[in-house]
Order: structure tokens, then C-alpha cells, then sequence
């Protein structure tokens, strides 16, 4: 998962890309990019590191133009510790090109071999971001044909695009002279939305939040296939590109990824979450009577719209029973295990008083390798609760994703393989209740009926891409962003209080 933005304006897009990034800062803490474009020269800045840390007021006067983009990265795949692989990329021919991608490409590896062998074009690093840059770019050099570039050959190129990659993919490219290029998967996995401002300035980016906290008013979300081209004038062009497009995002995104003030697909971040928060007291109901819990206690950030809906619905107090440092990173982007572990006390602390003598009701927004699951079980025991039922909000997490959410390998889910009374025993919980597949799924999808489905790989095992084996897990584990471990643990970034996204 990523965050990228683009912006076609009459006046210097510097300090609006900027502002948009540190918006959606939450989708990556690993490094961040960006560029932009004055007569035809491109400049861009990019480092390690967040927003606030990479961009001075040296970087900034240094991207100059009104026309860019920018990226916040969180790598799933390639090395973590290279720099090189901070996006935006940039390929020089045909035209220049920059780009910025989020999502994750299923077929990377034959993608590569292809560009090498076949297409002649030479990638640097182990990103898939620029495997797809250069299948992009060698598209545009085939459909102009050396020529000047007109508007049907970028829609060409796309939609050859799409029936040369599989994955997921949200893409803003910037291209020398002529604009702003945005494309979306044919499932619509990864989001991407086009907003307005007062004076013209047109925005895409990740999330409803970036526009509408840079007074930007969303007009609508990019359409599974679809294709816009922003020119340089502000003019703006769309066409379909996919055979067979079907709107399936990520339902991950709503679960916890996504801010709860993003708008993506129709669908209310919020008020998907308080409809989880519903469906899961009828669980808690059948496992739990609800005369056992003396309060409900949230484990911050995201389960909190739930963790609320559920104690209204089941007449408990709510309380607020942990405290979060917000001066520490989001947990499940520390590099390695070592670091998580250390992470977790640091990063929330027990209110004693809400504990101690009372049976509580940890909630999450789910749970992933249960790790801090465990810790945040025993923080609750040592403040002097009298029993500990912790309830995730989603259901449990029981394959790998590949489609850009770091949770790649069976034997880090702690769900995999085992039974919900199993995993309690590993959690130390007295009581776990989890969320119910399809409960989840009509739960977010009666918010805008027009999705036609979901992307619930890491919970229901479906692959939508219709390419995923467990040969093509493995080959995509190997590629995996492995990154600066600590202690020996694994490099794998997900798990926050409890288990992130």
C-alpha cells in the first residue's frame, strides 16, 4: 500500500503535492518522492523517510512547475532499505516519463524477463513499480510510432497495459510536454479519486481525504479500467481500456487502511466501520453475554467507529482504556519483529482505572499474526482486569495478500491452520470473537450497492485476478521487500495494536 497524488494547475503545485502527501502519510512511512514539471524539464526530490522529514524549504524551492506528483511509500515488495526504489521512477524514453504507482504486480518476474528479452528496456532495482513504468513506456513508444503523441495512442498504450500485467494498480504518470496520465486495474482493487479546485486545479490521488483537505471538492472516483489524461491546459480526457472491468476494491482499505474521512468507491471509510461494529455484536452476543462485560475498550486507531457502534447496540459503557503515543510510527511499518515487539508499550499505555476489577471487551480492527494481540492481552491483565475478551472487527486473517498489503506468508498469519479456540489459546484471551466473512462484506457493500464485490483475499482464499497459486505465493514471497531486520525477526511491516493492514 501507497499513497500517490497528481495535480494539473495554473500556479506552482509544489506546496499543494506536499500538503496532499502529508494527508495521506498514513498509507506509508518508508520514503517519499516528488515531482514536477516546468518547459518540459522534470525535477523531483526523493528520500527515505516521511513527508515532514524529506521535503525542506531547500527540496521545495528546488520543484518548481504547475504540473506533478507525488508518492508516500510503504514497500511490499523489493529492498525496503534502498533509496533508489523510493518512486516517483523516471524513464527518459519515449517522451520522459515519471511515475508513481500503489499496488502490487502479481507477475513481476515474467514481466522483467520480457522487458530484458524481448522489449530490450533495462530495470535497475527490484521494484515492480518499474517493471510497470517501462511495460508503460514501451506501450506509448509502440502506439506512436515515433510520431508526436496524440490522445488515442496514451488510451492504446494503456490498454495494452492492462492485458500485459496482472495485479493490483493504481497509476499517475507524468508525461514530458503533454500531461497528467491516471489508470486504475480493471478490478479496481487499489483506490483512486478526481477532484476540483476553485481556481481549476484538478487533483487525483488515493483518497477523498487529500482532496478535500487541500479544498479540493471530489467530483468522482476513477472507474476499474478507466483511464484519464489530464492535459497540460487542464483539459481532460477518459476512455475505458479494460475488456472486461468489474468494480472489486479492496475491502481491506475500509477495514483499516484507509482514513475514516476518505470517501473511496462510494463508500464511507466511517460508516463502513460502524457497520462492521453492528454486525460483529450479533457475534458477540452468541459467544458472550453481554451481562460479562462491565466495558468496551477500543485498541486506537481504527477500531474505534466498531468498538462505538457495538456498545451502543449492546447497552455497554464505552471507554477509553488505552493511550496512544502519537509521536511513535504507525507499528506495522517498523522493518523488523524485534522492533514490533518493542514497539507495542511504547506506542500505547493502560489507563489503570479502567481495568482494574472489570471484565472488558478489548475490540480490533482485526488481526494478523496476533503477536501484539498477545501483548496488548496481557497490558490489559496487568492494569487488573478481571477477564480479557478481545472481538476483531474483521474476520480472521487466514491467507497471504499479494496485492500490496504486507501479509505474504501462511506461517505468519496466525489464523492459518488453526481454529478460532486455537488462536484464543496463542492470544491468551478468555473469550475471541471474530467477524463473519460474508457478514463483512454485505456490511461495507450496502453503503453504494454498485460495488459488485470485494477484494477479500487474506479472508475468504479468492484471488480475482484468477493467477494466483501457491507456486506464484512462494515466487512472490522471494521477491518481498525484505528491509532492516532487528533480533532476527521477520521483515514483514504488518501488525500494529493488533495486527494493522
Amino acid at each position: 500500500m501507497c499513497g500517490i497524488v497528481g495535480v494539473v494547475s495554473h500556479a506552482p503545485v509544489n506546496q499543494l503535492i506536499y500538503d496532499a502527501l502529508l494527508l495521506l502519510q498514513h498509507r506509508g512511512q518508508d520514503a517519499a518522492g516528488i515531482v514536477t514539471q516546468q518547459e518540459r524539464k522534470f525535477f523531483m526530490h526523493k528520500a527515505k523517510g516521511m513527508v515532514r522529514d524529506v521535503f525542506r524549504t531547500r527540496n521545495m524551492r528546488a520543484l518548481p512547475g504547475n504540473i506533478g506528483l507525488g508518492q508516500v511509500r510503504y514497500p511490499t515488495a523489493g529492498n525496503a532499505s534502498s533509496e533508489e526504489e523510493a518512486q516517483p521512477f523516471y524513464v527518459n524514453a519515449p517522451f520522459g516519463i515519471v511515475m508513481v504507482h500503489n499496488g502490487n504486480l502479481t507477475n513481476a518476474h515474467t514481466l522483467r524477463r520480457e522487458l530484458s528479452e524481448t522489449d530490450h528496456r533495462h530495470t535497475n532495482t527490484e521494484s515492480d513499480s518499474e517493471v510497470l513504468l517501462n511495460v508503460l513506456a514501451h506501450e506509448l513508444a509502440r502506439a506512436s510510432s515515433g510520431a508526436p503523441l496524440r490522445s488515442e495512442d496514451i488510451f492504446q498504450a494503456v490498454r495494452a497495459v492492462h492485458k500485459r500485467i496482472k495485479g493490483s494498480y493504481a497509476v499517475i504518470a507524468l508525461i514530458a510536454g503533454y500531461g497528467l496520465l491516471a489508470f486504475r486495474d480493471p478490478f479496481g482493487i487499489r483506490p483512486l479519486c478526481m477532484g476540483r479546485g476553485s481556481d481549476g486545479t484538478v487533483m487525483l490521488a488515493s483518497e477523498s481525504v487529500a482532496l478535500e483537505g487541500t479544498s479540493h471538492l471530489l467530483e468522482r472516483d476513477i472507474a476499474p479500467g478507466e483511464a484519464v489524461f489530464l492535459h497540460t491546459d487542464g483539459r481532460i480526457e477518459t476512455q475505458q481500456c479494460a475488456e472486461n472491468p468489474q468494480l472489486n476494491p479492496c475491502v481491506f482499505e475500509y477495514v483499516y487502511l484507509a482514513r475514516p474521512d476518505s470517501v473511496m468507491d462510494g463508500i464511507s471509510v466511517y460508516q463502513a466501520r460502524l457497520n462492521m461494529g453492528e454486525t460483529l455484536a450479533k457475534r458477540v452476543i452468541s459467544t458472550v453475554p453481554p451481562g460479562e462485560i462491565d466495558a468496551i475498550i477500543p485498541i486506537p486507531e481504527s477500531s474505534r467507529p466498531s468498538a462505538m457502534q457495538l456498545a451502543q447496540l449492546l447497552g455497554i459503557p464505552y471507554r477509553e482504556g488505552f493511550v496512544k503515543n502519537r509521536y511513535v510510527g504507525r507499528t506495522f511499518i517498523m522493518p523488523g519483529q524485534g522492533t514490533r515487539k518493542k514497539s507495542v508499550r511504547q506506542k500505547l499505555n493502560a489507563i489503570g482505572s479502567e481495568f482494574k476489577g472489570r471484565k472488558v471487551l478489548l475490540v480490533d480492527d482485526s488481526i494478523v499474526r496476533g503477536t501484539t494481540s498477545k501483548e496488548i492481552v496481557q497490558m490489559a491483565r496487568d492494569a487488573g482486569a478481571v477477564k480479557v475478551y478481545l472481538a476483531s472487527a474483521a474476520p480472521p486473517v487466514r491467507y497471504p495478500n499479494v496485492y500490496g498489503i504486507d501479509m505474504p506468508t501462511k506461517a505468519e498469519l496466525v489464523a492459518h491452520g488453526r481454529t478460532v479456540e486455537e488462536i484464543r489459546q496463542v492470544i491468551g484471551a478468555d473469550a475471541l470473537i471474530y467477524q463473519d466473512v460474508q457478514a463483512m462484506k454485505q456490511a461495507v457493500g450496502k453503503i453504494n450497492p454498485a460495488v459488485q464485490g470485494f477484494e477479500a483475499s487474506c479472508f475468504d482464499g479468492c484471488y480475482i485476478t484468477g493467477d494466483i497459486s501457491d507456486a506464484e505465493v512462494t515466487a512472490l514471497n522471494e521477491g518481498r521487500n525484505r528491509g532492516e531486520e532487528e533480533d532476527g525477526g521477520d521483515s514483514s511491516r504488518l501488525s500494529l495494536p493488533n495486527a494493522q493492514g
